[in-house]
């Protein structure tokens, strides 16, 4: 059967249980509120006022903050913390306006926090958003090491005119599906990849093509708010996916058709190492970006100038596929979801 993000400790299937038992109690909370989109898409939406709507999302960095403590490198994963969150938001066409941060850690360390927060400020830069607030909190007795130990995660706000939402329900057949290059593993599947790596190799030994295996894994996430912001004001865009946890079955978060992905690149060097420690593909393209970081949907007549926007912004773009009218998502000709 191979290695699988369960034997890691991650059942999806369990933890989607999960999240819909969370959704269905948080719903009970829209019903006095203007509330357009809730629990379920990449951001929540509520109107405000003047046609305007507030989208709010948080996420976090998860266990690349190990990475980060075995590396003793702290100035890159306030970059993923932003990015995580930016890079979702976007999603639903929402212009990032506001992110705040929290850091748990179990003991004070003033120089580690002083490097993640340049990290933050670094993301927060790239992404044109301010970072106007944030809690650092102690808690020695949460975490179990005697060494320092901590948590990232963070929350950003947006806003989006309610006419110009995009939320996936105007996916159509013949629609292309763009792909914008990774950096490399981005901020999820760690645990996968840590069990899958860690096994056979230090966090400091070199592969051939890869280079140090931990430099390699902390790798910082792209934030891709400044293309997408572009591409979404000159041209149709039908949908945005931020290939984050779940890999390409979060696509159907956007709608419930087919998605047909049969032209995507060769893996990064990273993600063919962790394959190769006996992880299947299709296991491979369920939890991993596999290359391909942020999607977009649009009408093939857009492919072109959307390409020429991203390679505008220095990231490589393609056509990675097509929407289709059989349900699904399918890598290769094998359904993954």
């Amino acid at each position: 059967m191979g290695l699988t993000y369960k034997d890691a400790g991650v059942d999806v299937q369990k933890i989607k249980k999960s999240q819909a038992s969370i959704g269905r109690i948080i719903a009970s909370t829209h019903e006095a509120h203007k509330v357009k989109s809730g629990f379920g898409h990449y951001a929540g939406l509520v109107e405000i006022h003047g046609g305007k709507l507030l989208a709010t999302h948080t996420d976090g960095v998860g266990t690349k903050v190990l990475i980060a403590n075995l590396l003793k490198k702290y100035d890159t994963i306030g970059i993923d913390c932003v990015a995580m969150n930016v890079n979702d938001i976007i999603c639903i066409g929402a212009k990032p306006v506001s992110f705040v941060d929290y850091i748990a850690a179990n003991q004070n360390n003033e120089s580690i926090f002083i490097e993640i927060a340049r990290g933050l400020a670094a993301g927060a830069k790239k992404a044109d958003v301010p970072i106007v607030g944030g809690e650092t909190a102690i808690m020695p007795d949460l975490f179990l090491e005697k060494k320092f130990a901590f948590d990232l995660a963070g929350m950003v706000a947006g806003l989006v005119e309610k006419n110009k939402t995009i939320l996936g329900n105007k996916v159509t057949q013949g629609d292309i599906i763009i792909g914008i290059q990774s950096t490399g593993i981005h901020s999820n599947g760690y645990s996968l990849a840590r069990k899958a790596l860690l096994k056979k190799y230090s966090i400091k030994d070199t592969v051939s093509g890869v280079g140090r295996i931990g430099d390699a894994l902390l790798v910082p996430t792209e934030i891709y708010v400044r293309p997408v912001l572009e591409i979404i004001s000159k041209c149709q865009v039908h949908g945005l996916a931020n290939i984050t946890g779940g890999a390409f079955t979060k696509l159907l978060r956007l709608k419930n058709t087919g998605f047909w992905l049969d032209s995507m690149p060769e893996p990064p060097k990273i993600m063919q190492l962790i394959e190769n420690q006996g992880i299947r593909q299709d296991e491979m393209y369920k939890t991993f970006n596999m290359g391909i970081g942020f999607c977009i949907i649009a009408p093939k007549n857009y492919s072109e100038q959307i390409m020429s926007i991203c390679k505008k912004y220095k990231l490589k773009s393609q056509e990675i596929g097509v929407i289709t009218n059989k349900k699904g998502v399918f890598v290769n000709s094998k359904r993954l979801a």
